[in-house]
């Protein structure tokens, strides 16, 4: 095959373009590959702290509803970490919070913390500092 004058070192010149514009296209797929690696390791901690809260309120659930009365009237308010929380100080501390509860409103003051009900309680479960946390009633 005959290579014509005209087309001698074209092939240099396609190669070096051809390096050059795959140069230019790898610096942002870098960044999504970087960005898309820094997402799994924050979806890796929303997953455990999910599991952690799930965890820690099936736990506290299965106790005996007079203890947790108890801890419920011991921790005296909603905004008050129970006996059932974990130690202060400790990394992804997860606090659980006991109250007694209002369902009816019988006291008309719809506040659900105030003239509460026998047999009532309402369970928060969190992670301290985050926004993950489970809120149900649990009933005698």
């Amino acid at each position: 095959m005959k290579i014509h004058a005209d087309q001698r070192g074209l092939a240099y010149v396609e190669t070096l373009i051809a390096v050059v514009v795959l140069a230019v296209a790898l610096v942002p797929v870098l960044e999504t590959l970087g960005v898309a690696f820094t997402g799994a390791a924050v979806s890796e901690t929303a997953i455990q702290w999910q599991q952690q809260v799930a965890t820690r309120m099936e736990t506290v659930r299965a106790e005996p509803f007079a203890a947790l009365d108890a801890a419920a009237l011991s921790a005296g308010s909603e905004t008050i970490p129970s006996s059932y929380s974990d130690a202060a100080g400790g990394p992804d501390r997860t606090l659980v919070f006991l109250s007694r509860y209002d369902g009816d409103d019988a006291d008309g003051d719809n506040d659900v913390f105030t003239g509460t009900d026998e047999g009532l309680l309402w369970l928060r479960v969190a992670i301290e500092n985050s926004p993950y946390e489970l809120m149900t009633l649990v009933a005698q």
